[in-house]
């Protein structure tokens, strides 16, 4: 071995395959197949409107912690219009708006970022659900004739989790979920699955409100109901997502470029 190379030496790096917003197709895919999964299972009935709730709501934030906003959208978009058409027993009365809920609220999880990227989408977003609020809680007070103690009641998961998001909590929330010690992973988990559900709940009846204008007397029964089926997807969350973040940190699989965990 006389000859030596001539040129510079060079690095050879295999850029991976297709991906979008920094996270690879194959995640995007299989986490859509994971919330279509769980939209077979029901939890809940839908008291207003009738229809129950899918399991997959307790994964919704999960998806954009891991993936990022634009992928965990998309993601969480598909595999709710997948469960819409195989399990329309959790579809509810309407589909497309589950779709919408499932997409907003993941694109607001994966938005809670701690960095100088990105760091001002929290504001447009909460902006969106403070207006949703407003026309919602708006029309069953001064259309429908509910309570104003009824409607702030009942309402309670939707605008506590508007102060979630909209505070520094948010940060703090991300900071427990990025921990290394996985008590404070499932804290987090537990309170961001809380916020992240009650976004897509608010996103979701601020149109089927409009469409079924359900009376006074429902608004009533839903105060002790609502805030138990959120505990729920928070124990979902909190559960399912500790394993998997714990998963994925052993093993070592190639981080996305915008996920928080």
């Amino acid at each position: 071995m006389s000859q030596y190379p001539a040129g510079e030496e060079r690095e050879i790096r295999s850029l991976g395959g297709a991906a979008i917003d920094g996270a690879p197709v194959a995640y995007i895919v299989v986490l859509a197949a994971v919330v279509a999964a769980l939209s077979f299972v029901p939890f809940s009935v839908i008291l207003a409107t009738g229809g129950s709730f899918p399991m997959s709501q307790g994964i919704y934030g999960l998806v954009g912690w891991i993936l990022g906003p634009i992928a965990g959208a998309i993601a969480n978009g598909i595999g709710r219009l997948v469960g819409v058409f195989l399990a329309p027993h959790t579809a509810g009365p309407a589909p497309a708006i589950s779709v919408w809920g499932a997409a907003i609220s993941c694109f607001a999880a994966g938005s809670m970022v701690l960095g100088a990227r990105r760091r001002r989408w929290w504001i447009p977003l909460t902006a969106l659900f403070l207006i949703e609020f407003l026309f919602y809680i708006g029309r069953a007070i001064l259309v429908n004739g509910v309570g104003a103690g009824t409607a702030v009641l009942s309402s309670f998961v939707d605008w506590s989790s508007i102060v979630l998001f909209a505070l520094p909590t948010r940060k703090l929330i991300a900071r427990w979920i990025k921990d290394r010690n996985l008590g404070l992973v499932s804290v987090g988990l537990f309170l961001g699955t809380w916020m992240i559900a009650g976004l897509s709940h608010l996103s979701v009846v601020s149109i089927t409100y409009f469409m079924f204008n359900w009376p006074a007397e429902v608004w009533a029964s839903l105060i002790p109901v609502i805030p138990m089926e959120n505990l729920f997807r928070c124990l979902i969350g909190a559960i399912i997502g500790t394993g998997v973040i714990a998963g994925l940190r052993a093993i070592g699989l190639v981080r996305p470029s915008e996920a928080i965990y």
